[in-house]
């Protein structure tokens, strides 16, 4: 049987590993980001950066960091697992090689002109940041379209208001200086994609390893509470990007709250004590009705919790311990690795928990020892993934070569 001339081309190549999937180089890349930026961050915030070291952004260091972590990191992780998850949903063959190269590069320059605002100007730092997400959107949509996955063109709708967010975010800034709206969107688009997702995702992973480990209670696969929480869930945040004061936006972020907390229970997360690579993902989700409720209660109870503990009960708890969750788990599968986690990857896991607990913290007491803690971390978070994990994605070779003979 004669071998399909792409499928040839897949299973000729012969370029690094690095590129010849998705999450490889955009989980590395993405992991020293989320580092480096933390690190460059804290001394901005503190007043200790050094006089001599001109910060060559345009861009203020607490905007920058914004951007970055919610419009820099996030994106990377997102290209990672849609080139990786979107060749199992379709059925084609993954982007690899030069063009899966160019695409980094591209992510790359929008790391480059964020941090040398000062000198390529505010307009043209936007319009290299922002062309990434617009092109990996082109390239997953062609992938999609062409598959005929019409299911998960939902996701795709998430990440376009992602992109939408972030091009809202430069306007903003290029206009005003600061950036509200855009911030928002963000977080809003980041914790939209991890309920769609992770309500897949979640139950289907606890399901199978109940199944095969621990018999008995199973998780409820996604249907229509699912669905109404979701519908919820994005009501809500759309009141609170247009009217984030407003009373009836709390109530409804704290109605979507209650709503994922009922989810969540109704995945049998009490049960997967023993398997770290699945436990992790519901501590994960717990920061999602987390943020929802601190937010809401910012709102209706403003003596209660500042706005910033729900804020990073989202970003450091969800988003960063959701990333991390899908890197380490899709890192191991994809390399035909055993699917356990090692003391690291645990300790990973403990470090990133133990991170989001005291950022949220000392939002609630302004305590700066505690946001340094936060910090330290979540450096030697992903500092670990990237030195731990890195080896594996740079070289190991792709398992069609390793097959291949």
């Amino acid at each position: 049987m004669s071998i399909p001339a792409a499928l040839e081309r897949r299973r000729n190549y012969a370029g690094p590993a690095l590129f010849s999937y998705g999450f490889r180089p955009f989980f590395v890349g993405g992991a020293v980001w989320a580092a480096l930026t933390i690190l460059i961050w804290i001394p901005l915030h503190s007043g200790a950066w050094p006089e001599a070291w001109q910060w060559p952004s345009a861009i203020a260091p607490l905007d920058w960091h914004v951007h970055e972590m919610l419009y820099g990191y996030v994106p990377a992780i997102v290209a990672g697992f849609l080139l990786t998850a979107i060749p199992n949903w379709t059925g084609r063959l993954p982007v690899c090689g030069a063009s899966l190269a160019a695409l980094f590069a591209l992510w790359i320059a929008g790391r480059v002109a964020m941090v040398s605002t000062a000198g390529v100007g505010l307009p043209a730092a936007a319009i290299i940041d922002a062309t990434f997400l617009l092109v990996l959107l082109g390239v997953a949509a062609r992938e999609v379209i062409a598959g005929r996955n019409w299911r998960n063109l939902r996701v795709l709708v998430i990440v376009s208001v992602l992109a939408l967010g972030n091009i809202a975010f430069h306007v903003e800034i290029i206009r005003t200086g600061a950036a509200d709206y855009g911030t928002r969107v963000g977080i809003a688009a980041v914790i939209l994609l991890i309920s769609l997702v992770g309500g897949r995702i979640v139950p289907s992973f606890t399901n199978n390893w109940l199944v095969r480990e621990n018999p008995g209670r199973l998780p409820i696969p996604f249907g229509r509470y699912d669905m109404v929480t979701l519908a919820v869930s994005a009501i809500a945040f759309v009141s609170w990007i247009v009217a984030p004061s407003a009373l009836w936006s709390g109530a409804l972020l704290i109605a979507a709250g209650l709503l994922h907390i009922v989810r969540l229970a109704r995945w049998a997360g009490d049960r997967t004590w023993r398997d770290r690579l699945v436990l992790v993902l519901h501590v994960a989700y717990a920061f999602v009705p987390a943020g929802f409720l601190l937010t809401g209660a910012a709102i209706v109870w403003p003596d209660i919790a500042p706005a910033s503990a729900g804020i990073h009960a989202w970003t450091a708890g969800a988003i960063g311990m959701m990333t991390i969750a899908v890197m380490t788990r899709a890192s191991l599968g994809h390399t035909k690795q055993p699917l356990a986690a090692s003391p690291v990857t645990q300790a990973i896991y403990l470090c990133l928990f133990a991170a989001a607990l005291m950022r949220i913290a000392a939002a609630m007491t302004g305590s700066i020892g505690l946001l340094h803690g936060a910090a330290t971390l979540w450096v030697l978070a992903f500092g670990a993934f990237a030195a731990s994990y890195g080896p594996l994605l740079i070289r190991k070779p792709p398992v069609w070569q390793q097959t291949a003979h």
